[in-house]
């Protein structure tokens, strides 16, 4: 890129060099900003290859296939390069032509890729086949010795998963939870979600604790007053049970006592009168 842009003003170059420095910053967190910033890139700079590369790959990033598209060819016919294949592939998928991309497949320009970029026309291929309905060709187009091997590659995680993902949509979900979490194996930056997909086939459900704490509705307390009345009424019952002699009517040894009985040695109605003299006499003698 460096190299293309020294064929440019100084001044220019260096405005150029800013806006595809955030288009790359961006792409990926806020597509649409990197697009705008292309754009700037590409008025400024049409002729350059890399500048048309950018515009592109902005893009495709907001799905913009027919734009991404034309840039792609452009960029091809600046440079030569079939590098872009695929991607260029992938837009035709976009664009609703699967049959086009696998045409695509089958051209010479695939044998000039190196190994990521076939890998990456393999995906793209069975891609267009699952669009078609052609689900079993799919994964047979995913078979490959890239995909038995056990050494990890950069395109190893994406292959792993667009196999399993392939067969789970198949049906053969033993199958898909073992490719699964091979794929986890090889996904050490956590560009898929191979995990989160292993918990739906395991029946493993998440749940978010903090949005269960913000459900929650507030335990009411109630009033300290009332609790403290309430405190002292079960205090107060307490000491007059503790008072208190019940007697259980089936008790042998009850016997109610009947105080119309005409026998009854005390009257508790009848006042009790104290002589002084005997009152005196008693406190004298302790």
């Amino acid at each position: 890129m460096r190299q293309e842009l020294l064929s440019l003003p100084k001044g220019l170059a260096e405005e150029v060099s800013r806006n595809l420095v955030m288009v790359a910053r961006l792409i990926d967190e806020d597509p649409e900003q990197a697009y705008a910033y292309a754009r700037i890139a590409l008025r400024l700079a049409s002729r350059v290859a890399a500048v048309r590369e950018a515009a592109g790959f902005a893009a495709y990033a907001t799905q913009k296939y027919s734009e991404a598209l034309a840039e792609f060819r452009a960029a091809k016919r600046m440079t030569g390069s079939v590098e872009l294949w695929p991607v260029m592939a992938d837009c035709e998928r976009g664009l609703g032509r699967p049959e086009r991309a696998l045409a695509m497949a089958g051209e010479p320009e695939v044998q000039k890729l190196d190994k990521a970029g076939q890998v990456e026309m393999r995906l793209v291929a069975a891609g267009a086949r699952r669009d078609m309905g052609e689900l079993d060709a799919a994964i047979v187009t995913l078979q490959s010795p890239e995909l038995a091997s056990n050494s990890v590659q950069p395109w190893t995680a994406r292959l792993r998963y667009a196999y399993a993902d392939a067969l789970l949509a198949a049906g053969r979900e033993d199958e898909a939870r073992e490719w699964f979490a091979k794929t986890l194996e090889a996904d050490k930056d956590g560009a898929t979600d191979a995990s989160d997909r292993l918990a739906e086939i395991d029946g493993v459900e998440f749940v978010d604790a903090a949005a269960i704490e913000d459900d929650a509705e507030p335990v009411d307390l109630g009033d300290e007053d009332d609790e403290d009345e309430d405190a002292a009424e079960v205090a107060a019952a307490e000491r007059a049970a503790d008072q208190t002699e019940y007697y259980d009517e089936d008790d042998e040894e009850y016997e109610p006592v009947d105080t119309s009985e005409a026998d009854a040695d005390v009257d508790l109605t009848d006042e009790i009168v104290v002589d002084e003299d005997d009152e005196r006499e008693a406190r004298d003698k302790a």
